[in-house]
């Protein structure tokens, strides 16, 4: 039986990581949930999986259910402080960090401090703060399993396989509601860039597809999951959303994990690592699925994957404050203050005049992160 702590429980990937704990019941055990503000979606996965303890980061919403503390027969925890709490719990084996943004980084800190292995859902955190999060987790002897779809590919890959036995590492994309589409982008709406033609997302991630973001994003956190160069790390479209990565091998071998496009599989990968366990989904079907096309990305009408490789290029805080910034931006655009098209001219903007500070300390991510923040919110 694994001990889980859940943080992000009533978000996308925090549901579907519970749908995986009640179909294995005999494999998992929910032993914390954290939930940013959705009380009443909280309320019933409290009844249904009786955690220890529960957190809720807006201390309104926390401070309504600890009034039913007692009734719900758990402990009530609230903020970042209960979060952090939470995350560094004695007797855990496995933290899944599904909180969105920069606010799972700390929390993901905390679990490693505390010994305790990390799922990780929040690519935000690796591009924030990748060199410490993984710096801290080799001293710790602490695993960061990678739940996004893409990573837990490359993952299974390169399971046993040397470093120096690869060529490439090739991310697929899906091309996002606009790939090969002759559209004046001046004139996308938010609901234009919502409608993913592949995978059901939270807005803010459904809008990063839209631009690219979403791969540059995790081109970074591989960089920092699997110790490899940046020139090794290459992106590919596939509309199908079937082959979730590649891994091109130094003698032309090429390596691919395949399925339906559904997060179950690289969640419940996470949860049961080193071991499989039985499929929560149906055998692949050759006939519905039977076609595979792969494009070169379109970087001069998606600048935003470019963007991510120039951050990480330049190093140091670079990609913490242009993941901050495009954050701000992106949640300036789906409340209609920007339109879509200047996300991408904004944050080429900003990261123009950027100058990085190199070897950060955790503060130093902080307070970059702050500015990035401002500066998106100004321009």
């Amino acid at each position: 039986m694994k001990n889980i702590t859940l943080l992000g429980s009533t978000g996308s990937i925090g549901k579907n990581t519970l749908k995986v704990v009640f179909a294995h019941q005999d494999q998992f055990k929910i032993k914390a949930l954290v939930a940013h503000s959705n009380l009443t979606l909280l309320e019933q996965q409290i009844k249904e999986f009786r955690p220890e303890v529960v957190a809720l980061y807006d201390e309104k919403k926390a401070k309504e259910l600890k009034a039913k503390e007692s009734l719900l027969n758990v402990k009530v925890l609230s903020g970042l402080e209960g979060i952090l709490e939470i995350a560094s719990m004695r007797g855990c084996d496995l933290c899944v960090c599904a909180m969105s943004g920069a606010i799972g980084l700390e929390p993901a800190l905390a679990a490693i401090h505390a010994n305790v292995d990390l799922a990780l859902a929040n690519k935000e955190i690796l591009v924030a703060a990748g060199e410490l999060i993984m710096e801290l987790a080799r001293k710790k002897n602490v695993k960061v399993l990678p739940i996004d779809s893409e990573h837990s590919a490359l993952f299974q890959i390169l399971e046993g396989k040397k470093n120096e036995e690869v060529e490439r590492l090739i991310l697929t994309a899906s091309g996002g509601p606009f790939f090969r589409k002759e559209i004046d982008f001046k004139k996308v709406s938010v609901e234009m860039a919502l409608s993913h033609p592949t995978w059901k997302m939270g807005p803010k991630n459904t809008i990063d597809s839209s631009t690219m973001m979403n791969k540059g994003l995790e081109v970074i956190e591989a960089y920092w999951l699997f110790n490899i160069s940046l020139d090794k790390i290459d992106v590919v479209v596939h509309p199908q959303s079937l082959i979730h990565s590649f891994v091109e091998f130094i003698d032309g071998s090429l390596l691919a994990q395949m399925s339906e496009n559904t997060m179950l599989l690289p969640i419940q990968y996470a949860l049961s690592y080193p071991k499989r366990i039985k499929r929560m989904v149906k055998p692949f079907d050759f006939q519905l699925f039977s076609r595979c096309d792969f494009f070169p990305p379109d970087r001069e009408k998606f600048p935003c994957l470019d963007l991510a490789y120039e951050a990480l290029r330049l190093g140091g805080t670079a990609p913490c404050f242009m993941n901050a910034a495009n954050e701000v931006l992106v949640n300036r655009c789906l409340n209609g203050n920007i339109l879509w098209h200047e996300i991408a001219q904004k944050l080429t903007k900003l990261l123009s005049s950027y100058r990085q500070i190199m070897q950060p300390s955790l503060e130093t991510l902080f307070a970059e992160d702050e500015k990035a923040r401002a500066k998106a919110l100004e321009i």
